[in-house]
């Protein structure tokens, strides 16, 4: 495994997997999810990114490639979910994560960036800023992320999301000079593939393999679509 010092040197143009299941679905368990993180490795992901202190226990144990870690819990007084606390961030380092991921959004927060970074540095892990504009990348380096991901890129009301990956908002961290990684709405390979042409250390990918039920909805979809479309219709009169 990468040491910490050339961690992220070492994903530079990789693939990394979000196992995570939303909560009351039959994959959200933490066994379940360290299959799908043991799995994903199998098929080539150098890191995974998982949400919750058990479900990082549980794949801490079954893989060795570098873990990007992240709790999220809603708090009163706040929209920010991600790791959003000092609590969560040592949550997250004691359950055994290389990268601890944080909203670094432009947001009211309970904690600001600085100080979580503060944290993350302090216990010896990696921080990840996860954004929504170029502003709040420049922000985040300059509190001290070691880089920044897309992650909230249509999750705040002030970003865009218009069902793709932000291309744009990757093109302007590059512009920027804000070293970043891409993650949200990537559904197939060549979204990846794109990503990396705009400049993006490594690329995560989360529903698109990891959500078995968002993907068979997809095709259920377009399978009743067709059919709805093909349908003969009644004459009238």
């Amino acid at each position: 495994m990468a040491t910490l010092d050339n961690l992220l040197d070492s994903l530079t143009g990789m693939l990394v997997v979000s196992c995570q299941a939303e909560r009351g679905m039959p994959l959200d368990r933490p066994d379940h999810i360290a299959a799908l993180a043991a799995s994903a490795v199998a098929g080539g992901a150098a890191a995974v990114r998982i949400q919750g202190a058990a479900n990082i226990r549980a794949v801490r144990d079954r893989v060795t490639v570098p873990l990007i870690g992240l709790i999220k819990i809603d708090r009163p007084g706040t929209d920010v979910y991600i790791t959003p606390t000092i609590a969560d961030v040592d949550d997250v380092v004691a359950a055994g994560a290389d990268v601890v991921a944080f909203d670094a959004t432009d947001r009211h927060r309970p904690v600001d960036v600085p100080t979580l970074c503060a944290r993350v540095r302090d216990a010896g892990r990696l921080s990840m800023g996860d954004v929504s504009t170029v502003a709040e990348g420049q922000a985040a380096r300059s509190a001290g992320a070691d880089v920044v991901s897309t992650t909230m890129a249509g999750y705040t009301p002030y970003s865009r999301n218009d069902g793709a990956p932000d291309f744009a908002l990757m093109a302007g961290l590059k512009a920027a000079g804000v070293p970043f990684v891409a993650e949200g709405r990537i559904r197939t390979p060549e979204d990846a593939a794109h990503c990396l042409e705009l400049g993006a250390r490594f690329v995560v990918v989360g529903g698109a393999i990891t959500r078995p039920d968002a993907i068979t909805r997809r095709f259920a979809d377009h399978i009743n679509e067709m059919l709805t479309r093909s349908a003969p219709r009644e004459v009238s009169g």
